[in-house]
């Protein structure tokens, strides 16, 4: 995009090209790209919203494991998968066939009834699965006290 244009001298002379990059769309479009990202991230979180009960003596589980997740509407999930109440065992029972021993981990919210955690974990065990242990989070002390 040069000009010519006459010099104080007569002499006609060639003005340079801008040869700078406009960075402001650049900054735009990682703006936008950075909300997109941020309001997107939360609705990518994986897993089932639980509020799990607190204990003292609560550990993190390394390995990956079988693990059956109760919501306060009672609608259960293996691994993140959802499962029918009814078709609960039959999973549980193929998962004891191909896995004896297997230990399978009960993540229930803590809102729901003691019943109702209890009838998920008979199941379980009605479907030839006898290590069933329940998932809680480690307790906050506060003052002394636990909550």
């Amino acid at each position: 995009m040069g000009a010519h244009v006459a010099g104080g001298d007569g002499r006609r002379s060639r003005q340079r090209a801008l040869a700078e990059i406009n960075v402001t769309p650049l900054v735009d479009v990682m703006l936008v790209l950075l909300i997109i990202s941020m309001l997107a991230a939360p609705m990518l979180q994986r897993g089932i919203p639980l509020e799990l009960p607190a204990t003292e003596t609560a550990s993190e589980i390394d390995e990956a494991r079988v693990v059956v997740s109760v919501d306060r509407n009672v609608r259960i999930r293996i691994n993140d998968r959802p499962v029918h109440y009814d078709l609960l065992g039959e999973r549980m029972q193929a998962i004891a066939l191909q896995r004896p021993g297997e230990t399978v981990y009960l993540r229930a919210d803590k809102h729901l009834h003691y019943e109702e955690v209890l009838l998920v974990m008979d199941l379980i065990r009605k479907a030839g699965i006898s290590r069933v242990a329940l998932v809680t989070v480690p307790a906050q002390i506060i003052h002394g006290e636990d909550r």
